[in-house]
């Protein structure tokens, strides 16, 4: 897409970073297991520079905005805290819709199998292993029609397969702890992909937007899918 040779893909890049920094200084709800640990409300704008901006440079922009928060809050450099920077950008792939190679697809099923497997593999997470099936759901998606809340659905379980199995033995747990947490995972993640839907859609809209009323060709910097524009006139 010559992103990084363009001026104006660049903006489009230091842009999402910089709302994606506002994002991730705004806490949506509580961890549990873990002092001062929030999801925020990046978790509804991550997936979505998948979409954007393809697999490569939309993880690259994920991994980015990420590493300059984690600067700028002056976090500590141990391991949850590093760990925790990437379920977000196995999202961003998911996202992505990148169904050019067989690779692409098959590795967005490998990831939810593999987190299972490590999950699974503790000793806690052996017995609460019925919170994994969570984890099937994005590899469900895959054989559904494209449509964008599944896709959406997809990548933020994606990210909780990836986030789950890396807390599942960072964090002490009973099994009775993951057992509570069905039925907070189900409200949590089915809001997160409303939100990466609407954030989406927003995007597009306003990008389509700027393009029309601009002489600046978006769509040949990043990918809009024109089928999510709405003309409200």
């Amino acid at each position: 897409m010559g992103i990084l040779k363009s001026k104006r893909g660049l903006a489009f890049v230091v842009l999402f970073i910089l709302i994606s920094l506002v994002g991730m200084n705004i806490n949506f709800s509580k961890l549990v297991g873990k002092e001062n640990q929030f999801f925020t409300l990046f978790q509804f704008l991550g997936p979505v520079a998948g979409g954007f901006l393809g697999a490569g440079f939309g993880v690259l922009t994920v991994l980015f905005a990420q590493l300059a928060n984690f600067v700028l809050a002056g976090k500590q450099f141990d391991f949850l805290n590093v760990a925790r920077l990437a379920p977000m950008l196995f999202a961003a792939y998911y996202f992505s819709k990148n169904k050019e190679t067989k690779f692409s697809d098959r590795l967005s099923v490998i990831i939810p199998i593999l987190a299972i497997l490590i999950f699974i593999s503790h000793p806690v997470g052996a017995q609460a292993w019925y919170f994994s099936l969570f984890w099937l759901i994005p590899i469900a998606v895959k054989f559904l029609p494209d449509n964008l809340l599944f896709r959406s659905l997809g990548a933020t379980f994606t990210a909780h397969a990836v986030g789950g199995a890396i807390w599942a033995w960072s964090v002490p747990m009973t099994p009775e702890a993951w057992a509570a947490l069905i039925p907070i995972v189900i409200y949590e993640r089915l809001l997160f992909a409303v939100g990466i839907s609407v954030s989406y859609i927003l995007f597009t809209n306003i990008l389509n937007a700027i393009e029309q009323s601009t002489s600046i060709d978006v769509s040949k910097i990043i990918n809009i899918e024109k089928k999510y524009v709405y003309n409200l006139s």
